[in-house]
């Protein structure tokens, strides 16, 4: 029997192939629990990039209802146009003269006055035209209702009036989408109303003043005009309590899960770019949403709501800063897509930058030849161009961060900024490698060039 050999191996067996075999089965353990690790991790990133796109929009919606609906001021701000909206006044001017409701009995006033002139000698005949002037006289008595109450809704004033009752209600606004809170708005039923009373007071006393006796006698009664009607308004104020509890932290919580399901992509370029464009078409799909929704509210308007032009300018106010904040997620998401897209490896934005570059190198030899130098401002651009870039975006999106109510302008706005600050740059770079060229090279030390 032979004994293990010199390298203690067992018999027949070869010590270099046993330590190639141990080498093999532990590539291959790590090999597989690598690729664990990469699964593991696209399957992260994937699942973060798609919350992020889906709650995009639900943040824009929880932003709306927490800064808008339930701020008084952002709120009468909002509201405050529909004051001077044509079809909102002739809503309310019809709504008014109804709640003034002064009723004349011109029949009974033209008789009493035919039969008084009878006795002082007036013809049969002549009585008889008078009593017959009674529909006339009812008809004179609402056109001046209507020409009063025109007068009132279209002066400054009712524009105040529009805005004091809106403030002061403002709670019931709240209570409208949470629950909480009353005032000259009320929600009954998936009916929103708001108290003209006001109103109908002004118009009063300028009947009394035209000399319109009857008018005293109007009673003192609060009138509601329906503002919005809804069956499926006991199902937003659920949503909208729940909205108004994440409103402050919910796109702080998207915007973290987005930076980390690129951060955890492989390519986190087209991962940056295909979020963007995800969130984008996301908000689409909402904005396409609320226009069905104007559309079908409108077709199905209940009796209550007197006037469909006036339910249109409603709806279009209480959702045109949602609509806005839709259109710049939009366009903001292309815009960061497109930025990916030009700082990546293919041939057009190679091109670009290419072309970009040679210009600014253009335009630094021009003004070098000039006597124009940007000195050690250049050299120091072009040393740290890439830190400056970095820094340069990351104050632009703080900025934007921090804008209040951004719109697509401001987007367009901060996109101009960027490119001007980036193309200053690339000149001052340009001017920098100019001095490089130009700069002679430094002496040797005695002795360098022998030997």
């Amino acid at each position: 029997m032979s004994g293990p050999n010199k390298f203690g191996s067992p018999p027949g067996q070869d010590p270099e192939g046993a330590a190639s075999a141990s080498g093999t089965a532990q590539s291959k353990g790590a090999s597989q629990s690598s690729a664990t690790g990469r699964i593991a991790r696209a399957v992260a990133s994937a699942v973060l990039i798609v919350l992020t796109c889906v709650l995009v929009p639900v943040a824009l919606l929880a932003t709306w209802v927490h800064d808008i609906a339930l701020d008084t001021d952002r709120y009468v701000s909002t509201v405050k146009p529909l004051a001077t909206e044509p079809a909102v006044q002739d809503a309310a001017v019809h709504r008014i003269t109804e709640a003034v409701g002064v009723r004349v009995n011109g029949e009974q006033a033209a008789s009493d006055i035919a039969d008084w002139l009878v006795t002082q000698g007036l013809p049969a005949r002549a009585a008889d035209a008078l009593k017959g002037l009674g529909p006339q006289l009812d008809a004179a008595v609402n056109q001046a209702v209507t020409k009063v109450a025109t007068d009132v809704v279209r002066s400054k004033a009712f524009v105040t009036v529009w805005t004091d009752a809106n403030r002061v209600a403002h709670n019931a606004v709240v209570h409208a989408l949470t629950g909480k809170g009353r005032g000259a708005v009320g929600v009954s039923e998936g009916t929103v109303t708001l108290d003209v009373g006001t109103a109908v007071e002004q118009v009063k006393q300028k009947l009394v003043d035209a000399g319109l006796k009857p008018a005293e006698h109007i009673p003192t009664v609060n009138k509601q005009m329906v503002l919005f009607q809804s069956d499926e308004l006991a199902k937003a104020r659920k949503g909208a309590r729940l909205l108004d509890i994440v409103g402050n932290w919910l796109p702080i919580l998207v915007v973290l899960l987005g930076v980390a399901g690129v951060m955890l992509a492989r390519g986190r370029r087209r991962a940056l770019a295909r979020t963007a464009l995800g969130a984008a078409f996301a908000c689409l799909v909402v904005a396409i949403a609320v226009v069905v929704a104007r559309h079908y509210y409108l077709d199905h308007l209940p009796p209550e709501v007197q006037s469909k032009a006036a339910a249109a300018e409603v709806f279009d106010t209480l959702v045109r800063f949602l609509r806005v904040s839709l259109r710049t997620a939009i366009v903001l998401g292309i815009v960061i897509a497109l930025g990916t897209y030009f700082i990546g490896p293919g041939r057009l934005p190679v091109a670009v930058r290419g072309r970009s570059e040679r210009t600014a190198d253009a335009t630094a030899r021009w003004a070098a030849a000039h006597q124009i130098r940007t000195g050690r401002v250049g050299i120091w651009a072009q040393t740290y161009r890439r830190a400056i870039t970095l820094v340069t975006l990351l104050v632009v999106a703080l900025v934007f961060a921090l804008w209040n109510y951004p719109t697509v302008l401001t987007v367009l706005l901060l996109v101009l900024v960027l490119l001007a600050v980036l193309a200053v740059l690339a000149l001052l770079a340009a001017s920098g490698r100019q001095a490089d060229e130009g700069r002679p090279a430094a002496p040797g030390r005695p002795g360098d060039a022998q030997g």
